[in-house]
């Protein structure tokens, strides 16, 4: 058994690990610190996820790094192209040097007497055990299980003769051509895998329970693409970032103001899509917009599909599976080769790790989190959590400076433990990952932290907010506990706010 000791630690190497990394390395150079990975190789969701035409569900130039320009005119970048972004990222920032891959992290355990995390994890090639110590934690593994998606017990499954292949466990060599298959679900993976297994496939049937909220978003933006003709890529990359900020806000906001018109709105972009050539009880949703993710289609590519005749949508429930295929409940059957349950996420915190303090283990349901980065009662220890109204990384940026700010206000007051304390009793009912209604945030509320009522225990999903929360306000609010003394409560407003507002809506 080895020990080493890093100021950071960070689990996992995905889209918020190495971003997290590269931060840390720009704004905190003096400070140690490793990156453990469990798989064999980088780019977290975008390594595990092979499914035919894997993207993007958000625009590139908000999903990119706010330090490093997504080049080219692609706004729905496919798996690989965005796994290639990550790793061309962690290089350029020297950060890929300190990944040590194959480790499943097991157990994290704080103790105050010694003021450090001591962090356990298995080689899972060899079945050794590795100790790590580090002053800070961070948690970057995402909210789901890499192990296994969600999916239901189905009646009958056991008689299908076919092959049932869940999107997140992709076969290499997987041959549809030519066969007859049905996709389960109606959310993003479905709307990608539908019209791309199209190409190949006799026929793809669509069944869902219930609609989604789709919008068709070309996946090349020629606005932008001109731009960069005209412009260094860096300039092209903050303009391009600001508008696309600004719409997906406008629509977002609007949609919780305004639900009946934006209904409207969405339901008369998708009538004119199908043109009549598809009933429009099959998009036609029973809840308002952003009560669930909105599910974007590149290049109308599901539309096409549909009007092509090479693919269909049934809006029923299962009855059961049958030898060839699916039986609905209105008695109809869905012949089928191939079936695919792209029926969602199974949610994990830490990647299932249950963390200690000094021997008392955490129950993460009973927290509630501060500015969305921060576990009430936890000592130095964050997680990094996107937006899910807008692209992820934006908030995993700024959720990154902060805890930057925060490590490097540590070091100027002589501080060598932060916890965040709830002298409000502040727990609210939503948790952290917002107030929507999906399906795979309602299975999971019993495992997922909350957030509170008000103040900064309660995550307001608005980019320019938290822009002025995490980068600009005071580490010192009344809420952050230094070395056992509560913080004072700062009073006056957040000093500079105005004049870098520039840098806030465009980027570093």
């Amino acid at each position: 058994m080895s020990q080493q000791h890093f100021d950071v630690l960070i689990i996992g190497a995905g889209v918020s690990g190495i971003g997290m990394a590269c931060h840390l390395n720009r704004e905190c150079p003096g400070k140690s610190f490793a990156i453990l990975e469990r798989r064999q190789s980088l780019g977290g969701t975008w390594d595990l996820f092979r499914y035919p035409g894997i993207r993007s569900d958000s625009d590139m130039f908000t999903f990119g790094y706010n330090f490093r320009p997504w080049t080219g005119g692609k706004v729905l970048a496919d798996g690989a192209s965005i796994k290639n972004y990550v790793k061309e990222t962690a290089e350029e920032n020297g950060v890929d040097k300190h990944i040590q891959y194959g480790l499943a992290v097991k157990t994290a355990d704080w103790s105050s007497a010694d003021k450090c995390w001591t962090v356990t994890a298995e080689r899972e090639e060899t079945g050794e055990t590795e100790t790590f110590t580090a002053s800070f934690l961070v948690g970057c593994t995402g909210y789901y299980n890499y192990d296994k998606g969600y999916k239901p017990d189905f009646p009958g499954e056991e008689d299908f003769k076919g092959e049932v292949v869940h999107p997140q466990h992709w076969p290499e060599n997987l041959d549809y051509a030519g066969k007859k298959v049905v996709v389960i679900g109606s959310g993003a993976t479905a709307i990608t895998l539908v019209p791309t297994m199209a190409e190949e496939a006799a026929h793809v049937t669509m069944l869902q329970r219930s609609p989604t909220y789709l919008m068709p978003l070309p996946s090349t933006d020629k606005v932008t693409l001109g731009l960069q003709k005209v412009l260094p890529a860096k300039a092209a990359y903050k303009i391009t970032r600001a508008r696309n900020i600004s719409i997906a806000r406008l629509l977002y906001e609007r949609s919780r103001k305004s639900p009946k018109a934006m209904r409207r709105l969405f339901l008369s972009v998708i009538k004119h899509q199908v043109s009549g050539t598809a009933d429009m009880r099959h998009f036609t949703p029973d809840y308002n917009p952003w009560d669930q993710r909105l599910c974007v289609v590149k290049d109308g590519d599901l539309f096409k599909a549909l009007k092509s005749g090479k693919a269909s949508i049934a809006t029923d429930h299962i009855e059961r599976f049958t030898e060839t295929g699916i039986r609905l409940k209105s008695g109809e059957e869905l012949e089928a080769d191939i079936i695919i349950p792209a029926t969602g996420l199974d949610i994990q915190m830490l990647g299932g790790i249950k963390p200690a303090v000094d021997g008392e283990t955490v129950v993460m349901k009973d927290k509630i989190i501060y500015k969305n980065v921060l576990v009430e009662g936890i000592p130095n220890a964050a997680m990094i959590f996107g937006y899910t109204n807008i692209s992820w990384t934006l908030k995993a940026d700024i959720a990154a400076e902060y805890l930057c700010r925060l490590i490097n206000h540590m070091d100027k007051k002589g501080s060598r433990v932060v916890v965040p304390r709830d002298t409000e009793n502040s727990l609210g009912e939503d948790t952290i990952l917002g107030a929507l209604s999906s399906g795979y945030i309602k299975r999971a509320e019993d495992r997922l932290p909350k957030q509170g009522t008000h103040g900064p225990w309660k995550g307001s999903q608005n980019y320019l907010e938290d822009v002025k929360i995490l980068r600009f306000d005071p580490i010192e609010d009344g809420y952050l506990e230094f070395d056992g003394e509560l913080s004072r409560d700062a009073s006056e407003s957040s000093t500079g706010f105005l004049k870098p507002l520039r840098s806030a809506l465009f980027g570093s």
